[in-house]
């Protein structure tokens, strides 16, 4: 429980905000490039960080964003005709970068930051595949959600096991390392993990340990990004690093880069599993409020906890949009399955601090010469003898980084 002033600083993220500032001083998903796909001279609206923006080419054809005027009756996250964007004037003009199918801003003050080494970063284009979505509700929620270990148990809980061959680019549709276990029945049967949670260089490294019948545990290892993204195990191939990148206080983005450490990235039919579920331009989810997220009361009692289909995606999105536009913190207990979440909350709190006192150097990944250096994470699932469980996970992660076609060494 914390009090509406506190929630009200880690939540909001206007220019003039502490959680806003702190954002600013990190590159931020703005579009993906498909989105400037065909067009010469791109005039893409962007709502990012509470500022209205456009992407597009200046004279020396880099990518930017600059302040555009919006209209009275804007939402927040609709794309007007490109006839009637209206720049401001002598407004901010914000840096960008494209990497790897995902365009990054950077709104701060001063130098903008590297890049760390991360391994969506440095794969081949070949294997990272990207994409977007629209979650009406804060960001903080959206990103609480994702570094909660136990919910998965729970919230994602399949009462029947697919075939994994079938799954490809679908979270939970694998095998756990080391095991024909698939992994819905080991979230399904162990649905109260142990939790324990390690401060990073770029953020906490969250592990998660199902013990298990005969002597074994199972691990799951996900990382939270500062400030606003987690990168967690989609399957034994491939990894998920997520962003919840805040459109304004009431709306946010999930943009993600699916990375694969085998063969590359079916793009055409992963694009094609996401578009069944999404509306363009908005990227705006077809489930939702307005239709209930097509609950389904026969489907809840033989096939899924939520009653809302097979895409993960949809249950996370209902649970936090569930709590409202901003969650109201003042009335939660938080307990032991949260560690993540408190652990994640001083973290962030420690850096507003840090930037109202002009000390950026304290903040995770903003050093020039070590970010670079700043490889990974280890993000995967194994089953492993309890007495060992730490070695047998990270053994799994260098064996497939090993057998990677590109340079994932660590």
């Amino acid at each position: 429980m914390i009090t509406q002033k506190l929630n009200d600083q880690i939540t909001r993220i206007g220019p003039d905000t502490p959680a806003g500032a702190v954002h600013r001083q990190y590159w931020q998903p703005a579009a993906l490039t498909d989105e400037l796909a065909g067009a010469n001279d791109p005039m893409l609206p962007v709502n990012l960080l509470g500022e209205r923006l456009v992407m597009m080419r200046d004279e020396a054809g880099d990518l930017i964003l600059a302040t555009r005027e919006a209209s009275a009756d804007e939402a927040p996250t609709h794309h007007p005709a490109r006839e009637e964007i209206r720049l401001v004037e002598g407004g901010p003009v914000y840096p960008v970068v494209e990497k790897n199918g995902i365009c990054f801003a950077f709104m701060g003050e001063g130098e903008a930051p590297a890049f760390p080494n991360f391994d969506c970063f440095r794969a081949p284009e070949s294997h990272v595949f990207a994409f977007k979505g629209l979650w009406e509700c804060n960001w903080l929620q959206a990103l609480e959600i994702g570094i909660d270990p136990s919910h998965a148990s729970f919230l994602h809980r399949f009462l029947q096991d697919e075939d994994p061959s079938d799954g490809y680019g679908k979270q939970f549709r694998d095998k756990a390392a080391n095991t024909d276990m698939p992994i819905t029945q080991v979230l399904r049967e162990y649905p109260r993990p142990d939790i324990e949670v390690d401060e990073t260089p770029f953020g906490l490294k969250i592990t998660s340990l199902r013990h298990m019948k005969g002597g074994l545990t199972h691990v799951r290892v996900t990382n939270q990004i500062f400030p606003s993204a987690i990168c967690i195990p989609m399957s034994r191939e491939m990894i998920i690093t997520q962003w919840h990148v805040p459109v304004d206080d009431e709306n946010c983005y999930w943009f993600t880069m699916f990375t694969s450490f085998d063969k590359p990235v079916n793009k055409e039919l992963m694009r094609e599993q996401r578009l069944k579920e999404h509306s363009l331009p908005d990227y705006a989810p077809l489930k939702n409020a307005s239709n209930n997220y097509h609950y389904d009361p026969e489907e809840q009692k033989s096939l899924t906890y939520t009653g809302m289909g097979m895409d993960i995606n949809v249950h996370d999105q209902w649970a936090v949009e569930s709590m409202g536009a901003i969650q109201d913190r003042t009335r939660e207990h938080l307990g032991r399955g949260d560690a993540a979440i408190i652990r994640y909350r001083l973290l962030l709190r420690k850096a507003i601090k840090a930037v109202q006192t002009g000390k950026l150097d304290r903040l995770p990944m903003q050093d020039m010469q070590t970010t670079p250096q700043i490889m990974g994470p280890l993000s995967n699932d194994a089953i492993a003898d309890s007495d060992d469980w730490l070695g047998a996970s990270m053994a799994a992660d260098m064996e497939r980084r090993q057998a990677a076609p590109w340079d994932a060494t660590v």
